[in-house]
């Protein structure tokens, strides 16, 4: 996803004039951050000499942006960019995406919204909906401008699928026992969608027992979350796509009714015509497990076909091999590894008001946790081998498996369905929706606001 210097030179030449890119004319700040990447060589001169002068470091998040995609002159505003910040990180963009992400104290000049605007539309002038000028001013966005970022494609780059083609469990010969699924039940409609499909479209867009819902997968942060479309204020159920960009190595997910960037992880608007609508997208229930053990748990499951209208290569362990296989991110964020690396797995709920987290490991020999969220009593069932956690209302009871089956204190033993757990006596105790997560999404979007199960 990572775009090249060379893949910018043939997106967008110097000089390049682009329209409706709503910046003023004479502003000496803008020509100035403008020449990094269209100005000739005497305009640069000049530009970087002046911001010298001028001393102030709010043009760095402008600077930034031109030393992500400048070629030859990314030395000179990298110095610019130490003398006015007091801090030399050389050329490294990563680095010093990180230390604005230190410093939101700093706050950037204006020059920042047309030079980025201009910067983003030369990639893709249809980005032209989510980067409207109204919608970009500090006060009116949900996120930092400077640190939005583009992940390498271009509006639906990365295409959702829509109502796709499902098959039927046993035609689908194309899966191994081995690869893992995202899997749904929902009114006893039950899906299955493998992750490998998955890693190549990040979203889709379905009605699963008579409830329109999307999942959004962000492959950079390894969640994939299922949530109800059909939101208050809108006439019908909302549809989900990939903008291109992301925010703190997370995708900005869009809707194609209003156009606004919303936030993957939270499912809340953050850029757009529903910032202030106060919609938060409602959770549903989704496990990642083996396909064998879906299966033969959900023998009459539908399947995600490969007639996905798009040509991709759907092989196991193929999409985003190197990146899953990495200790590192590929792009900027910053996390705690004080406790857990930055791509530990989770397991995290954000329900009853509260928010907590439950390392994927700790149900290494403990299969079944009694613990609690926002003194609401829960009992997850886990196996990091499948990467798959379920989480259930307990109430009172305290429960455990013995020879795998899950009883409780009393030894009454527990049905195991993907809507509720179920006694011989009929009484349900409720799913309660979470999902999988690399640590650094959860850790950098929540931080102090959450909990962390210890054991």
């Amino acid at each position: 996803m990572m775009i090249t210097r060379r893949h910018f030179a043939s997106l967008l030449g110097a000089g390049a004039m682009l329209p409706n890119i709503g910046w003023a004319q004479e502003d000496p700040v803008l020509d100035a951050v403008r020449s990094t990447l269209f100005g000739i060589t005497s305009e640069f001169q000049y530009g970087m000499d002046f911001l010298r002068e001028r001393g102030d470091p709010d043009v760095v998040a402008a600077l930034l942006t031109g030393l992500r995609y400048s070629g030859r002159r990314r030395d000179e505003i990298a110095a610019v960019m130490a003398e006015l910040s007091g801090q030399d990180l050389g050329t490294d963009w990563f680095e010093w995406m990180l230390w604005q992400e230190r410093n939101p104290q700093i706050v950037p000049h204006p020059s920042l919204i047309p030079f980025k605007r201009e910067v983003l539309l030369g990639i893709d002038e249809n980005f032209d909906v989510f980067l409207r000028p109204e919608y970009l001013q500090r006060d009116k966005m949900k996120i930092r401008l400077e640190e939005i970022t583009w992940g390498g494609v271009k509006k639906d780059g990365i295409p959702s699928l829509d109502n796709p083609t499902l098959i039927s469990a046993k035609g689908a010969s194309y899966l191994k026992d081995d690869d893992l699924v995202f899997g749904v039940s929902i009114n006893g409609d039950v899906r299955a969608y493998p992750l490998r499909i998955m890693g190549w479209h990040e979203m889709f867009n379905e009605v699963i027992g008579g409830v329109p819902v999307a999942l959004a997968y962000c492959t950079l942060c390894g969640s994939g979350i299922l949530f109800e479309t059909q939101v208050p204020g809108q006439r019908k159920p909302l549809v989900f796509g990939s903008s291109g960009f992301l925010y703190r190595s997370n995708k900005l997910m869009f809707d194609r009714t209003t156009h606004s960037l919303w936030n993957q992880y939270t499912g809340k608007p953050v850029v757009g015509p529903l910032v202030d609508s106060g919609i938060e997208l409602k959770q549903r229930p989704v496990v990642i497990t083996r396909w064998d053990s879906w299966k033969a748990s959900h023998p009459d499951s539908k399947v995600l076909s490969l007639s996905t209208g798009h040509r991709r290569n759907y092989g196991s362990g193929v999409v985003y091999q190197e990146y899953f296989a990495s200790p590192e991110l590929m792009f900027p964020a910053l996390v705690d590894q004080s406790q857990h690396r930055q791509k530990d797995y989770v397991f995290a709920i954000r329900q009853f008001g509260a928010a907590r987290a439950w390392p994927l490991d700790a149900f290494q020999g403990k299969p079944v946790i009694n613990d609690a969220i926002a003194d609401r009593p829960v009992v997850l069932m886990g196996d990091p081998k499948k990467r798959s956690v379920r989480a259930y209302e307990r109430k009172s009871h305290r429960f455990k498996t013995v020879d795998g089956t899950l009883q409780d204190a009393k030894g009454v033993r527990w049905r195991v369905t993907e809507e509720a757990l179920i006694s011989p006596d009929g009484t349900e105790l409720p799913r309660v929706a979470g999902h999988i997560s690399y640590w650094f999404a959860w850790d950098n979007y929540l931080g102090d606001a959450a909990s962390v199960y210890g054991g």
